[in-house]
């Protein structure tokens, strides 16, 4: 069996020279299939690897700082992009809000954060880096891009830059879609 997606669905150039329209073609690029849908060319197998191999790394990176893959990103958030409250924390790191607790709790206790409550509002917790914090949270920026990197070695910056937008309307296609 081949590796590859049947060709009657793969793009060809027009006559012209230039690519066909790649939106027509591209619709009905999975059939529904074993060879369509193949683990290799399945573009849903190919993501969940990529996230896993990206994920393995980090982990690996984020090892000798004492940090798991679910305990790095709300630093990261923290530190740059000034979210401080658990349920924020939750919905930007993309984890429910019962592994963020428990993330949050073992960054307690590792002292590298601190959890206030609001004076104005207890039911408000709000998180803020200790010093030991934002030392670690200093060396994930540069373990991430080493990874990316890593992940992204011999592509050109046009092709990552493509990568990118077309991944963004892949997002993009599947916010449109009405339950």
């Amino acid at each position: 069996m081949s590796k590859s997606a049947p060709s009657s669905n793969r793009q060809r150039p027009a006559a012209s020279g230039k690519p066909a329209a790649r939106r027509s073609q591209a619709a009905g690029y999975y059939r529904g299939t074993a060879e369509s849908l193949d683990p290799e060319v399945s573009i849903g197998s190919v993501v969940k690897q990529l996230q896993a191999s990206l994920t393995r790394m980090m982990d690996q990176r984020m090892a000798p700082m004492g940090l798991t893959a679910t305990q790095w990103r709300p630093l990261a958030l923290i530190r740059y992009h000034q979210v401080n409250t658990p349920a924020e924390l939750s919905r930007r790191a993309d984890i429910d809000t019962g592994a963020m607790t428990r993330a949050l709790d073992r960054l307690e206790a590792k002292k590298f954060i601190t959890r206030q409550r609001s004076a104005d509002d207890r039911r408000s917790v709000r998180i803020e880096l200790t010093e030991a914090g934002n030392a670690v949270a200093e060396q994930i920026l540069p373990a991430i891009a080493a990874v990316l990197n890593t992940h992204l070695r011999g592509f050109t910056k046009d092709e990552v830059e493509l990568f990118i937008s077309m991944a963004l309307r892949m997002l993009s296609n599947g916010e449109q879609v009405q339950p």
